[in-house]
């Protein structure tokens, strides 16, 4: 692998506003104040844009970081982001997230998942034209190409050529474009398996965030598969930390035996590598919703569930098998479940106390 120095680089977040994005543009900033990081973000309504808005305004202080609001299947604009800033590094966030929307909204996932990533693809191919162009593109992949694999933990040896939503095709899709433009222009790129990302200021069409929501609203919630999903939940500064420490190693430029390059392409699983049980995760929810204030003491959970059969498009269990990005990266997501969620009750206290919700 080869080393990527982040320092003095310009790098190009997309999706900059959303729950990763947001929190790994910190990251880079806490690593070095002085980066120059451009944020990219079409601030669509897809879920509650003031916390879009509340992300991106904690950006604010960071004096080199530059906000385009824009989509990225907007040809033109990536074009001319890539020709105003040459970014050398590059962090495809920007998608349409969500396996159920996916359902009954497939037009979204086609024009931000594939023409979107396209349109980056093009622009890291042509950022070679006239210089040195982009040292490593890394791009997110989801969990959710493993479909219904029978065989645990997922690895990413595993064959995925049967996903169960669009919003998973599109993301196996994303793998097999950026492994065709490694090979055909030498572009160096990772992609990154997410696993059930959640904590702070998250996406609240996942299932913790959408649980809590009801709860405080004294309303029931579902819990699919009569409670029997397991989830590889993974908090998301420990995302955060691996997509970091990938940013800075690029797969190897090389040539193969008939002299054209053999494709400097990676991907890894990024999960904590400890599925739980959805409904005990639902039930430790509880509690620290309660330590946190947000339900009273006497709350009866019991009272509010409601166990129902499997959804369409969902999975019973994902299980990230981790040993490439502990061997590569030495490093392995370790939050407990426990600590990521008294994380999010606390900044939901505070959060909807503040905006008084």
């Amino acid at each position: 692998m080869s080393i990527v120095d982040l320092k003095g680089k310009t790098i190009l977040v997309t999706g900059a506003a959303g729950f990763v994005g947001a929190n790994l543009v910190k990251r880079i900033f806490k690593e070095d104040p002085n980066a120059v990081v451009i944020g990219v973000d079409s601030m669509n309504d897809y879920y509650d844009v003031s916390l879009k808005e509340f992300r991106l305004n904690e950006l604010t202080k960071y004096s080199t970081f530059n906000f385009i609001k824009g989509n990225i299947a907007d040809k033109a604009l990536i074009d001319s982001l890539f020709e105003r800033y040459k970014p050398q590094i590059v962090v495809n966030l920007a998608a349409q997230a969500g396996v159920r929307y996916s359902i009954t909204n497939p037009e979204a996932y086609v024009e931000s998942n594939l023409v979107g990533f396209f349109n980056i693809l093009e622009a890291c191919r042509h950022s070679y034209d006239n210089g040195s162009g982009v040292e490593h593109l890394v791009y997110a992949s989801s969990s959710s190409v493993y479909g219904s694999n029978k065989k645990v933990p997922y690895s990413v040896d595993d064959k995925v050529d049967n996903p169960v939503s669009l919003y998973a095709a599109t993301k196996k899709s994303n793998e097999l474009m950026a492994h065709a433009y490694s090979k055909l222009y030498d572009i160096p790129s990772t992609g990154l398996r997410f696993f059930t990302v959640y904590g702070p200021a998250g996406r609240p069409d996942m299932a913790y965030f959408g649980f809590t929501n009801k709860l405080v609203n004294g309303e029931k919630i579902k819990i699919f598969n009569y409670g029997n999903c397991k989830r590889d939940f993974t908090y998301i500064d420990d995302i955060v930390e691996g997509v970091y420490r990938v940013m800075k190693k690029a797969p190897d430029r090389a040539k193969g035996e008939d002299g054209l390059p053999l494709p400097p392409y990676a991907v890894y699983n990024i999960g904590n590598s400890s599925p739980e049980n959805l409904l005990e995760f639902v039930e430790i929810l509880c509690k620290e919703l309660v330590s946190a204030g947000v339900l009273p003491e006497d709350y009866n959970f019991e009272e509010h569930k409601e166990l129902v059969p499997m959804q369409p498009g969902d999975v019973p269990v994902t299980f990230a098998d981790t040993t490439a990005l502990e061997r590569d990266f030495g490093y392995k997501p370790s939050t407990s479940l426990t600590e990521g969620l008294r994380k999010f009750a606390q900044w939901y206290a505070d959060f909807y106390k503040t905006n008084d919700r």
